[in-house]
């Protein structure tokens, strides 16, 4: 059943993704010939506006074929009014933009509902105190409740951490213990860690853990909103620096996820509720907004490099340039589908 799931919230978000194309596409008269869910074998079909809605055997995908366009032969173009390539470049770059803008936009709504769910944060309550460390030589224990550092406020785990990370000094804690508040004096110490892409890094650390107590996080409307926007820019920016990290080799290749990893995700979310589920299908839609934007020629991001050059140079790149580049993309993107593939299976089986 979690399997089911996860594919149902991939076909969910692909669904959104081509459906900003399409919308796009219709506004500015284009004639879309076809929306897909997933690929190869068409299973069901039917017609409204005009367009072939289709389910195909393999939902690990989907495309919105216009008329004009053809990923597979740049070449293969009409000069019908109704056609993609007709279009001014500027529109065209707003029909490519369109499929990841939704998928921010889903993000966005995830992440609201979330908030209006209820989210839930780490209490700055202490678990273990490492031996040595800076907490144990402070006389720091299990269950202190971190009342506020250097006279300002703390109420969860993540800004109690951000205040010893920005702050690599001498620290006034203050500790509720047993009912009764004190002031205990902590340094830092700077200590390798690793970062959330498995980088390690030297930061100011007191030697501590959480002890895994929730609160729940009070936020009035307002708030809820600027929750769901901040997390959607967090989420992008992470996977932006991913892909960057990725590109430089801090982070190795064997890192790299493909399409096996993001559904055993989902599905393992799929047994904790559905916030979880909620919680990693906006990260993926995230993903496959920023993914998608890559100036990588089979996917949007070199479509909009092709457009941008055009309205440039008033020229559109030649047939010749265009298939290289479009071949050179659908290998790159093969290769790293392949390279997904590899390590998902690799840790499938250990």
């Amino acid at each position: 059943m979690s399997w089911m799931v996860s594919l149902l919230v991939l076909s969910f978000l692909i669904f959104f993704h081509e459906l900003g194309h399409y919308s796009a596409a219709r506004f500015f008269g284009v004639y879309v010939e076809v929306f897909s869910i997933g690929f190869g074998k068409k299973i069901a079909s039917f017609q409204l506006f005009n367009t072939e809605w289709r389910i195909a055997a393999i939902p690990l995908g989907g495309y919105v074929k216009m008329k004009g366009q053809n990923d597979v032969d740049p070449a293969d173009a009409s000069q019908d009014d109704d056609s993609y390539n007709t279009k001014a470049p500027w529109q065209r770059v707003i029909i490519l933009l369109a499929g990841p803008f939704a998928n921010f936009l889903v993000a966005f709504f995830l992440y609201l509902a979330i908030a209006f769910g209820g989210v839930q944060a780490l209490s700055p309550v202490i678990g273990d105190v490492m031996p040595d460390s800076a907490a144990h030589v402070a006389g720091l224990q299990k269950n202190d409740v971190i009342v506020a550092i250097n006279s300002e406020s703390v109420t969860t785990w993540k800004e109690m951490a951000k205040r010893i990370q920005t702050s690599p000094i001498l620290l006034q804690f203050q500790i509720e213990r047993n009912g009764f508040l004190q002031n205990i004096e902590v340094t830092p110490k700077i200590q390798e860690s690793k970062n959330m892409f498995g980088e390690t890094i030297q930061k100011p650390m007191i030697g501590i853990t959480s002890a895994g107590v929730l609160h729940d996080v009070e936020m009035n409307f307002t708030q809820k909103f600027d929750y769901a926007y901040e997390q959607t820019i967090f989420a992008s920016m992470m996977i932006f620096k991913g892909v960057q990290k990725l590109i430089t080799g801090d982070v190795p290749a064997k890192e790299l996820g493909g399409v096996i990893s993001i559904v055993k995700v989902t599905a393992d979310a799929s047994e904790s509720g559905w916030m979880a589920v909620f919680f990693f299908a906006a990260l993926i839609s995230v993903n496959l907004g920023v993914l998608n934007l890559l100036p990588i020629p089979a996917l949007d991001g070199g479509h909009i490099m092709f457009n941008l050059y055009e309205m440039v140079t008033k020229n559109a790149p030649s047939e010749a340039v265009l298939i290289k580049l479009t071949v050179a993309g659908w290998g790159v993107l093969l290769g790293l589908m392949s390279l997904g593939l590899y390590n998902d299976i690799n840790r499938l089986i250990g």
